[in-house]
């Protein structure tokens, strides 16, 4: 009972801490505390008050931002989830070939994204006429090589590290590879899975804002902060980064609530 008690107690309190911690803030900036610590006026850094008028009488027309950068994001996750767990696949598969594969997606994946973006905006500019599907092929490839490397660095964790002497048991029992994969290293692979979207999820989010500043369309919520920045509307442009912020939590939460709803049985074991 005691132990059910403080499993609830620690719970309550990963997030209640969180959330009083942002009322302070919110308390700090509101009343102007925050700029009078910072030098900072209220034109830069505007209150939250401000902001959130902006945000609810501009809601309608920010839609359609929102939509192109969920898109984005979504779109990159997912083909970048898809392309690193192959990556783990074959390097599991295939040692001498795979461990090199994913070496290289490593090192891939240290090139800065504003340096990635622009050239795949060159390099897709003859995959559509139309200049917004073209800018948004660019811009899901820039998420996707973001997400690609967690992906296949988990994954393939997740397949090798299994537990001891059960890859001896399944081969003493004569198993197929395919066996083994399905019923040995897939199953033991899951929780790396999550494990790995919990690091693409809000990585993917700053991708896509990122690669729109570059993008050859100009829609989406990146790109209305640069182009509100540029215009000294930063009103505006807290209200953006605060769209964006909340695009983030709604992702991070779902992706929370399944991974509680897929390891349920898994973790009451």
């Amino acid at each position: 009972m005691r132990m059910l008690r403080r499993v609830k107690m620690d719970s309550v309190k990963s997030v209640l801490y969180p959330v009083l911690f942002g009322a302070v803030i919110f308390v700090l900036w509101q009343f102007q505390i925050i700029h009078s610590w910072f030098g900072a006026d209220t034109f830069t850094l505007p209150l939250p008050s401000r902001i959130m008028q902006i945000l609810a009488d501009n809601f309608g027309k920010m839609t359609a931002d929102i939509k192109s950068t969920v898109i984005v994001a979504l779109g990159g996750l997912v083909m970048g989830s898809v392309l690193g767990f192959i990556l783990a696949m074959v390097a599991t598969m295939i040692p001498h070939w795979g461990k090199g594969g994913l070496s290289l997606a490593t090192a891939f994946n240290a090139i800065p994204i504003i340096a990635i973006a622009p050239i795949f905006n060159n390099l897709t500019k003859d995959f559509s006429p139309d200049p917004n599907t073209r800018s948004m092929f660019a811009k899901i490839l820039v998420v996707m090589i973001t997400c690609t490397v967690s992906m296949a660095i988990n994954a393939y964790r997740g397949f090798t590290e299994l537990k001891p002497f059960s890859l001896d048991l399944f081969k003493s029992y004569a198993a197929k590879p395919a066996t083994v994969f399905f019923k040995l290293r897939l199953p033991n692979c899951v929780p790396y899975i999550f494990t790995a979207l919990r690091i693409s999820v809000p990585g993917c989010v700053i991708s896509a804002m990122v690669s729109e500043y570059f993008a050859e369309y100009i829609i989406g919520v990146g790109r209305q902060i640069r182009e509100n920045i540029v215009l000294a509307q930063y009103a505006t442009a807290w209200s953006y980064i605060v769209v964006a912020c909340l695009i983030g939590i709604v992702m991070y939460v779902i992706l929370l609530v399944t991974e509680n709803l897929v390891l349920r049985n898994r973790n009451s074991k």
